[in-house]
C-alpha cells in the first residue's frame, strides 16, 4: 500500500467538501446526485457505473473520483480484480499519468476499502 496516500481521508474530504456545498447550493447538489444517480439507469447495472466511474478518475486523474467509485464498487459487489482491470483499460487511453495515479491512488483506496462492505 502507497503510505503516503490516505484514501479515506481523501473520500471524507469529498463527502465532507459537498456538504459544505451543500449548505449553501443545495438544490445544486441535488441535481447532480440526481444525474448522477439515474445515468445509465436501465441499461448499466451499479457495478458497470461504478467501474466506469474508477476508469475515467484513473484516466482524468482525480484522487477524489478514484478513492469515491473504488468504494463505491465494492459496493456494488466487485471484486479487487475488477475493479483493476477497469483501471486497465483507462490506462491503455492515458499513459504513464494514469499508471502513476494507480499505483498511488487506486492501489491505496483498494487497500483501503477492501473490507468495507464484508
Amino acid at each position: 500500500m502507497a503510505k503516503s496516500i490516505n484514501a479515506r481521508e481523501i473520500y471524507e474530504d469529498f463527502v465532507n467538501g459537498v456538504g459544505i456545498i451543500a449548505e449553501t447550493n443545495g438544490d445544486f447538489i441535488e441535481k447532480f446526485v440526481a444525474v448522477d444517480s439515474s445515468a445509465g439507469m436501465g441499461a448499466l447495472d451499479a457495478k458497470t457505473k461504478e467501474l466506469i466511474g474508477v476508469a475515467l478518475g484513473v484516466y482524468n486523474r482525480c484522487q477524489y473520483c478514484i478513492c469515491v467509485h473504488t468504494r463505491g464498487a465494492y459496493g456494488a459487489g466487485c471484486t479487487r480484480a475488477e475493479i483493476l482491470a477497469a483501471a486497465e483499460v483507462a490506462i491503455s487511453f492515458g499513459g504513464g499519468p494514469s499508471v502513476a495515479y494507480s499505483a498511488g491512488v487506486l492501489t491505496a483506496a483498494l487497500d483501503e476499502f477492501e473490507h468495507d462492505f464484508d
